[in-house]
């Protein structure tokens, strides 16, 4: 049976500083005390607190282990999973000096309890490669709604009424480009997720395909019910290994388990995803040239009008989403658009994720209302800046 739960960071920045290594050899040292059978490793996506990586949280005690190295890992295994003793010296702690017994939990301390995590819901608490931990929380259970329970027009009015808008930049009301779409005739339509992220720094895109692949799958099948498309097409970069394989992992179990392809909840709706990968062109982040890209020429902006909800991907009519923007979407199917609009400004609804990177102390990855000031990003979540230094605008 088992008793404790061990989530390791498996997103890009911890596993470039060895957690894949160290979960590895944690595996050893717990066949080695014969726990096998009572300790379970779970690979998630990043946490968020990407300055303090690798990390690793056990439950049940929820115990936030920073920094962790690969010599770490007999004490963590012979101490913590074996006598039940905390190993303090790696215990997250905001201030130096605090004393176990006055380390908060996680959520309460200063760089999450603000945080409203929707589009990272599911980062760093379930097993990104595992349906059924996707599943178990509430996963596809948006998809199997919109199929049994509502119109296409009953989609794209709660999309419109939420007020969700798209996170790639321009911020164009998500809503409103597919009904463009919808009421386009046409013998065939697609759905495009752009993931080709290439502003400098940026990694919210990518962290939100490895931590919760399955999100934005069931989010690209509910457009494509709205719009009446039945081919979606993830464009992703190729220098993101580890988004790539939990996509076309995440892509093949959806197939397994009847979610994409064919006759979905035998409601005779058909859709189907396929992931494109692109070479880095920073110009294929346009929609159109992305576009271009996906139909094999060379990755070139195209004049607008016509638009791609008429003229799109193949000359069809295409609508094509952000990776966040379309990781909100099964949230704001199953708790309404009103839960959605409560949050944000009156112009900008929701939430955004941000990458904190730089000369800032806790850089990493947050999702904070829209309106949220930019000093309390840094100062309060963030942690300022090393050393005491002040902030120049």
């Amino acid at each position: 049976m088992i008793r404790s739960h061990v989530l390791i960071c498996g997103g890009t920045g911890c596993t470039s500083g060895g957690s894949q290594i160290i979960g590895e050899k944690l595996q050893k040292e717990i066949d080695r005390l014969g726990l096998t059978d009572e300790i379970k490793i779970v690979r998630t996506g990043c946490f968020g607190l990407c300055a303090n990586g690798p990390v690793m949280i056990v439950y049940p005690e929820g115990t936030f282990y920073s920094h962790v190295k690969v010599e770490d890992v007999t004490d963590i295994a012979e101490e913590h999973l074996l006598k039940g003793r905390v190993v303090e010296r790696l215990v997250y702690k905001e201030a130096e000096g605090l004393k176990l017994e006055d380390v908060p939990a996680l959520g309460e301390t200063n760089f999450y309890k603000t945080q409203l995590r929707v589009a990272l819901r599911n980062c760093g608490v379930i097993d990104p490669e595992n349906i059924e931990e996707y599943i178990a929380m509430d996963g596809y259970q948006a998809l199997g709604k919109v199929l049994t329970e509502m119109t296409p027009q009953e989609v794209i009015d709660v999309m419109k009424k939420s007020g969700l808008r798209g996170r790639g930049g321009a911020g164009f009301p998500t809503g409103m480009k597919w009904q463009f779409a919808a009421g386009n005739v046409a013998d065939q339509k697609y759905v495009v997720c752009n993931a080709d992220e290439g502003d400098p720094g940026a990694f919210m895109d990518r962290s939100v395909l490895e931590g919760d692949p399955h999100a934005v799958l069931e989010a690209m099948a509910i457009a494509g019910y709205a719009i009446g498309a039945s081919k979606g097409y993830i464009y992703v970069r190729a220098e993101y290994p580890i988004a790539v394989h939990r996509l076309e992992v995440a892509i093949g179990q959806a197939r397994e388990y009847g979610l994409l392809g064919e006759d979905i909840f035998g409601t005779g709706f058909n859709f189907d995803v396929d992931v494109r990968l692109g070479a880095g062109a920073f110009v294929c982040g346009e929609e159109t040239a992305l576009l271009t890209s996906i139909e094999g020429n060379r990755g070139e902006p195209r004049n607008k009008p016509p638009f791609p909800a008429n003229k799109g991907l193949f000359g069809k009519p295409t609508i094509i989403n952000n990776v966040e923007t379309l990781a909100n979407i099964p949230q704001i199917i199953m708790k309404g658009a009103d839960w959605f609009a409560s949050m944000g400004t009156e112009d900008s609804k929701g939430t955004k994720v941000f990458a904190l990177g730089g000369a800032i102390n806790n850089t990493g990855l947050v999702e904070i209302p829209l309106g949220t000031t930019l000093r309390h990003i840094i100062y309060d979540i963030g942690g300022g800046f090393p050393n005491g230094r002040k902030f120049k605008a």
